[in-house]
C-alpha cells in the first residue's frame, strides 16, 4: 500500500511482518513484528500521516505508528455472540479516523469504535468470506466484497448500534476480490476471480430500497 508517495507499506511476504520501504532509496526503513499469522490487509486513511492498520489471519487488527517500533493498539473483533473471532481479510478506517470496519472469513463485518475501544455492530451481509471493506468518502456508506460473488453497500446513516440497511449493488460470476470507491463519485470498481475488472455506477434509487439486516 502506497503511503505518503515515497513510502511503501507491505505485509504480503508471508513472514507475518509489516515492512516499510523507502521507494526512492529502495531501503527498508522498518520491520514491524506482532502478528502471529499471515497479514491479509493493510490500510491508511486521509488525515493521518504516520498511522496505519493491518488485518491478519491471527484474527486481530493492529494499529501502527511509523514513529514507534511496536503496535500502538490491538483489536480482536468478535464476530459472533460467543465472542469468537475470525481471520481478518479486509480492514478500513473512516476518514475521521474514529471507526474501523473489518471483513472476516466467516462472512461477518464488524464496526469498531477506535477511540472508545468497543464493538459498535456485528452483522453478516454476505454468505462467504468478506475480502474487501471500504468507506465512501463521506463515510455514509460501506462497500463490502465477498467470495459469495456479491458486492453490497451498507447504509451508515443514523445510529450504528441499530439494525443496518444494505443492498446488493453488483455481482460477478466468481469470487469478488476487491471493491473500491471512486474518490469523488458514487461509483466503484471491482476485481474478481472471473478474470474481470468492472466499473459500476451506483444508482441512487438502489440506496432508497435497501433491506434491513
Amino acid at each position: 500500500q502506497q503511503h505518503d508517495n515515497n513510502i511503501l507499506i507491505s505485509g504480503g511476504a508471508g513472514d507475518c511482518k509489516v515492512n516499510v520501504l523507502d521507494c526512492q532509496t529502495q531501503q527498508t526503513l522498518r520491520n514491524y513484528s506482532g502478528h502471529t499469522a499471515h497479514i491479509y490487509s493493510l490500510y491508511t486513511w486521509p488525515g493521518t500521516k504516520d498511522i496505519f492498520v493491518s488485518g491478519s489471519q491471527d484474527k486481530t487488527c493492529k494499529f501502527w505508528d511509523l514513529r514507534t517500533p511496536d503496535a500502538i493498539q490491538t483489536v480482536l473483533p468478535a464476530t459472533s455472540l460467543a465472542l469468537q473471532g475470525s481471520p481478518v481479510a479486509g480492514v478500513a478506517v473512516d476518514p475521521s479516523g474514529l471507526l474501523l470496519a473489518t471483513g472476516h472469513e466467516d462472512s461477518a463485518c464488524c464496526l469498531y469504535d477506535i477511540r472508545g475501544s468497543r464493538i459498535v455492530q456485528i452483522y453478516k451481509p454476505h454468505t462467504s468470506d468478506i475480502r474487501s471493506v471500504r468507506f465512501s468518502t463521506n463515510a455514509f456508506y460501506l462497500l463490502t466484497a465477498s467470495y459469495d460473488n456479491k458486492v453490497i453497500v451498507t447504509d451508515l446513516h443514523g445510529d450504528l448500534t441499530k439494525p443496518l440497511h444494505w443492498s446488493v449493488v453488483a455481482s460477478h460470476n466468481d469470487k469478488v476480490i476487491q471493491a473500491k470507491w471512486h474518490p469523488t463519485q458514487m461509483s466503484f470498481v471491482t476485481t474478481s476471480a472471473d478474470r474481470t475488472s468492472i466499473i459500476w455506477s451506483l444508482r441512487t434509487n438502489v440506496l432508497a430500497n435497501t433491506s434491513v439486516i
